[in-house]
């Protein structure tokens, strides 16, 4: 029975059908990079991940059909593919999304149905595209990362809390530290404005007091490059 199931033509044995399919995988690819690149929010883009995306759809269409209804070389390719070793990380988890839509895409391709595929890279698109520009997923509350450097001995605590008290909503003291020159002190705060475009008025009123040397205002993940101010 299992020489029977073998025989099964499921998969395609033309070079056109073979063609068709490996096109159908690359156009899948080309958008998911597309994709990535007009959604991406993350802190270090690499060109040559999304290269991979596209060739990453084109190899698993090309191990499905070389794979096909046989399962021995089901059972060989694993084995092949086990001794392979992948020390990449991947930083962020929606880059790990992007890798398991290739491969679904690219295995929807290597069956042949190129339909599937390219139905399902636009409705991801789609999806992925709404997600990103409507923030489905930020806080409700969102906070900013405060960090004040000032000289210890004439700081004065009160008149950060007085700053804090008229363009913040919250405030709460995160990390305290020495810098290591003399009694130059760094403190960090979590703080969450009455209105985003507060932040510039916090921080000129922070660097008028003559005991602070620097202040540094970080938003939250999605900016890629915090300023400073």
């Amino acid at each position: 029975m299992l020489e029977d199931f073998q025989t099964i033509n499921l998969f395609p044995v033309t070079a056109a059908d073979v063609l068709a399919n490996l096109l159908a995988a690359l156009v899948c690819g080309i958008v998911l990079s597309l994709i990535y690149r007009a959604t991406y929010r993350g802190p270090s883009y690499s060109v040559s991940y999304v290269n991979a995306l596209v060739l990453l759809t084109l190899i698993s269409a090309l191990v499905i059909m070389v794979i096909g209804n046989n399962i021995a070389r089901a059972f060989g390719l694993v084995g092949a593919m086990s001794i392979i070793r992948f020390r990449t990380a991947v930083r962020d988890t929606m880059d790990m999304v992007f890798i398991f839509l290739a491969l679904a895409l690219g295995m929807a391709c290597g069956v042949g149905l190129n339909v599937v595929a390219l139905l399902g890279v636009a409705v991801a698109g789609i999806v992925i595209t709404a997600l990103t520009y409507t923030h489905f997923g930020a806080p409700r509350q969102r906070f900013h990362l405060l960090q004040i450097t000032y000289d210890g001995l004439r700081a004065d605590s009160k008149d950060f809390e007085k700053a804090f008290g008229k363009y913040c909503r919250s405030s709460k003291l995160v990390n305290v530290k020495n810098t290591g020159y003399e009694h130059e002190m760094e403190s960090f705060y979590h703080v969450r404005l009455k209105r985003d475009s507060m932040s510039e008025a916090l921080v000129k009123d922070l660097t008028s007091l003559n005991a602070v040397r620097l202040v540094n205002v970080f938003f939250d993940e999605d900016d890629v490059n915090p300023p400073t101010l």
